[in-house]
């Protein structure tokens, strides 16, 4: 066997991810799992899978993966043709960071008897059940974007060519249910922000009996154009996108109840008032569910829907002096036709049913994983008043008015998905690489999912602790074999620090990046400040108004306080990131130039004026209301440098030129103004890579250069 590098096996596995089971769909008569897996850890095509899942448990010795069997091979369907795809798709999987091939996704029917899935833009539909046909392509318009089918099975709606269409799942009778009324006008697909900031990656819903669906319209003639060049192509045309940034005008988004028998009816709200459509859900269990928020995010409503008269009325309406955070799964009817919805109330982030309030300051709630008759499956966090601190770690927990029940045993990282008697459990943990999925039958163990992931050729160490008075969660990694006597260490501080992007987990591969790190000779140092999520809300909502200030203070307290009980060289000490994390690593060399000595600076948004709508105006407001904290919170401005010390450290800048989440607009400017106030810094412009970094070599070198990078730039020891 050859062997590779660690970052190349990091690359070519993904960073471990390929050859796990996803997208788990289970049969509410408990016979049968369909999921996606590729073949192994070190391919990116993915195929669809079912367990057969034995009606009393696997038979003593089968092992994981026994029961499962191929439905759809993608290779062969394609014939062994190259997969192509269209802009819409390539906007989806971007928004979703979806960097593997073949089946990435698929829908089912309520029976989880039919699956369908787009290939190559084309449509294909698979039977689940033992001895069902080999799958079969529907000769439909393309290309064909997220179909689904109805909850009988009988017909699949799909996006295509701007329209909405149905189609019977025989091939029969394909008709465009709603068509493009304007240039950018789109019929049942998701606008930039909800699909980048609302985690809404859809734009239409069918009915529960099949008879009508709801499908919104995006106009995207109000939003501004920018162009995203390839300048190693200078043959080709740019790219035009239409982005939302900060104080512009957004996507007008409405939504209409179309029914089959060819009706239509827009479906009426305050739109000018609550411009934001952040989730729909349409059930058996109550009337259609509208989640719309205010353009500031202080208010939002909780909308019921008149299928015959297409108004709304609130079912319920919440308010924020800071802001109000969305959460998987929330809006949605039990059963029994509650409100199930997960909201802060009494500075704690709780689970509430109908008007019933059923977890405390002992549980951070982080998302709804299903609403059942007797109980709602949730994961959650170890909240403030938590008997023990479970740092990192998250759990899968059945509430009902009785309280909460953990079913997830052992120290981790778990999430689940229900349906009727069986429950998919997925965990991670520290002490093992990769996910391990168990088949739960009324709470049981009957089978075990096949994880095809690679070991990593590293081993993580991480010891997770509290770091100071603020207790900022924390994991640091030491060299591997690193005895007291080695004396201290650089410091390199490997933080994402903001919203949405959790570092320090109870798993182990979110640590064998940084453990490869330390073992180039370095202490390793992540550290979770305030604004990251799975603490508390008001943990979170700390930031408001103040990126720049809270993110780099808690980056130098977190390593103050562990100076004087690990071997740490404070003389020499370095931080790196992408995203945010490259954006805070900007900030920490330019404003905190006495604690940090050199960064590398990856993916940074740097003119916070250039980023979206939804997300940055919920955390700094409007920017012609505030433009001071806008140039505050900003790396640069149109003068140059904000807030910047002396001395200069050295800086290296990371950015795909074919981003269009941070644009390059971003690192050229601070190149620019970093050339202009005569600092060193050097600029890796990668051609052809967006935010992700897919490319097996790109991916191994960056690790590679950002080190070289480091050992050349921190002082001699």
């Amino acid at each position: 066997m050859t062997y590779l590098s660690f970052p190349r096996q990091a690359a070519r596995t993904q960073r471990f991810s390929l050859g796990a089971p996803r997208s788990f769909a289970t049969a509410p008569d408990g016979e049968r799992v369909a999921f996606l897996r590729a073949r192994s850890g070190t391919e990116r095509t993915q195929l669809l899978w079912v367990l057969d899942v034995p009606a009393h448990g696997a038979p003593e010795g089968a092992g994981q993966g026994a029961g499962e069997r191929v439905v759809v091979d993608p290779v062969a369907l394609l014939g062994g043709g190259e997969e192509r795809l269209s802009a819409a798709e390539r906007a989806r999987r971007e928004r979703s960071r979806e960097s593997s091939a073949g089946v990435v996704g698929f829908a089912v029917d309520s029976a989880v008897e039919t699956a369908v899935f787009p290939l190559s833009g084309r449509l294909f539909v698979a039977g689940l059940r033992p001895g069902a046909a080999a799958p079969r392509e529907l000769p439909v318009p393309g290309p064909v974007v997220d179909p689904r089918l109805s909850p009988d099975g009988s017909r699949i709606a799909y996006a295509a060519g701007g329209a909405l269409r149905v189609v019977e799942v025989s091939g029969a009778a394909d008709r465009a249910l709603a068509e493009p009324d304007g240039e950018q006008v789109t019929w049942g697909l998701a606008e930039f922000v909800a699909a980048e900031e609302m985690d809404r990656t859809r734009g239409f819903w069918w009915a529960p009996d099949g008879s009508a669906l709801l499908v919104a319209r995006v106009d995207e003639s109000p939003v501004q154009r920018w162009w995203i060049a390839e300048p190693a192509h200078p043959d080709r045309a740019p790219a035009e996108v239409a982005y939302p940034a900060a104080g512009t005008a957004n996507a007008d988004v409405s939504l209409f109840l179309f029914g089959l028998d060819g009706s239509r009816r827009e479906i009426g709200w305050d739109r000018e008032r609550y411009p934001y459509l952040a989730a729909v859900h349409w059930s058996a269990a109550g009337p259609p569910l509208l989640l719309t928020q205010t353009r500031d995010q202080r208010e939002q409503r909780y909308l019921t829907v008149d299928t015959g008269t297409g108004a709304t009325a609130t079912a319920q309406r919440e308010e924020d002096r800071i802001w109000l955070d969305l959460f998987p799964g929330s809006a949605v009817w039990s059963p029994a036709g509650e409100l199930v919805r997960v909201t802060d109330e009494g500075g704690a982030r709780v689970l509430k049913v109908g008007e019933k309030t059923l977890t405390g300051p002992e549980l951070q709630v982080r998302a709804v994983l299903g609403a059942g008759s007797r109980d709602v499956l949730v994961s959650a966090a170890a909240g403030e008043d938590a008997a023990e601190p479970e740092i990192g770690e998250v759990h899968v927990y059945r509430v009902s008015a009785a309280g909460a029940v953990r079913i997830s045993e052992q120290p981790g990282v778990h999430t689940a998905v229900r349906s009727g008697g069986l429950t998919v459990l997925t965990s991670t943990a520290l002490d093992r690489p990769g996910p391990r999925t168990v088949v739960l039958r009324d709470g049981a163990p009957v089978a075990e999912v096949g994880s095809y992931t690679e070991a990593p050729s590293v081993t993580a160490r991480p010891r997770l602790l509290w770091a100071g008075e603020r207790r900022i969660p924390t994991a640091v990694l030491l060299p591997t074999g690193y005895t007291t006597g080695d004396g201290p260490l650089p410091v390199l501080l490997d933080p994402y620090g903001g919203p949405h992007g959790q570092r320090v987990y109870a798993s182990h591969n979110a640590h064998v990046e940084s453990q490869w790190w330390a073992d180039q000779g370095f202490a390793v140092i992540v550290a979770d400040g305030r604004g990251t999520p799975g603490r508390s809300p008001a943990w979170e909502k700390s930031i408001a108004g103040d990126f720049a200030g809270v993110s780099v203070e808690d980056q130098v307290a977190a390593l103050h306080a562990l100076a004087g009980s690990w071997p740490l060289d404070l003389t020499r000490v370095a931080i790196r990131g992408w995203s945010y994390g490259g954006y805070l690593a900007a900030l920490a060399v330019l404003r905190r130039p006495d604690v940090f000595h050199a960064a590398v600076v990856g993916a940074p948004v740097t003119d916070l004026r250039l980023y979206d709508t939804h997300y940055m105006e919920r955390y700094l407001g409007h920017p012609a209301e505030r433009p001071e904290v806008y140039a505050h919170n900003s790396v640069i401005t149109d003068d140059g440098i904000t807030e910047a010390a002396e001395p200069a450290r050295p800086m290296m800048i990371i950015h795909g030129l074919a981003d269009d989440n941070v644009l390059v607009a971003h690192s050229l400017r601070l190149s620019t103004a970093l050339l202009t106030a005569g600092r060193p810094h050097e600029v890796l412009p990668l051609s052809g890579v967006t935010h992700m970094t897919s490319h097996e070599q790109v991916t191994e070198n960056l690790l590679l250069l950002q080190r070289d990078f480091l050992k050349r730039s921190l002082p001699t020891g």
